[in-house]
């Protein structure tokens, strides 16, 4: 049986660059973007962003023609990511890979938020990693369904929207966030 294709996994290794220098530095910016993205928004510092990543503002340029393509490939980087752990937590037990899951979504929520004003809805980009998230995740809630560990009275749109809707909110901290998150997820798990 082979691994399933993801559009966005095809995105992302067509933008990355192939020599090994040119990656790395590649790699750094998108690093260096999502952290300031987080810390500070969309408007985040180009100049500030390169300096993170240890490379002359050119190279920004060179990689990322526009702040666009910079928000694009940090969100389809993001997207890759969270498909890449739902394939590494599709052997563990139904409950915990959603859950673990789950968290890796909430702390991209945090990314999506600072990107989401720079792309639209109908953009290609978006379309290809919204399938592709949902083709990644949705399987560890219907196996977690399937198990009787998840309620079957809701979709998986829903339950991402309940915790798009909890990271949205403001919290004192992380832990904070994590406690609501998981008290949430006390809702979602099924009466045994």
């Amino acid at each position: 049986m082979t691994a399933p294709s993801f559009p966005v996994t095809e995105i992302v290794a067509s933008r990355r660059p192939h020599r090994k220098d040119a990656a790395r530095n590649y790699d750094a910016l998108l690093v260096a973007a999502r952290e300031a993205f987080a810390e500070h928004g969309a408007e985040a510092s180009l100049e500030d962003i390169a300096r993170r990543a240890g490379v002359g503002i050119g190279t920004l340029y060179r990689n990322f023609p526009t702040r666009r393509h910079l928000f694009e490939s940090v969100y389809a980087d993001e997207v890759n990511t969270l498909v890449r752990v739902a394939q590494e937590l599709a052997d563990q037990e139904p409950w915990e890979a959603l859950t673990a899951w789950l968290d890796r979504f909430a702390g991209y929520m945090v990314t999506k938020r600072a990107v989401r004003e720079a792309l639209n809805d109908e953009s290609e980009i978006f379309a290809a990693c919204r399938d592709s998230m949902y083709a990644a995740g949705g399987p560890l809630f219907e196996r977690a369904q399937e198990a009787g560990e998840a309620r079957r009275d809701m979709d998986f749109v829903e339950l991402l929207r309940m915790i798009a809707g909890i990271t949205a909110t403001a919290f004192d901290d992380d832990a904070q966030r994590d406690r609501v998150l998981s008290i949430a997820l006390d809702g979602v798990r099924a009466s045994r």
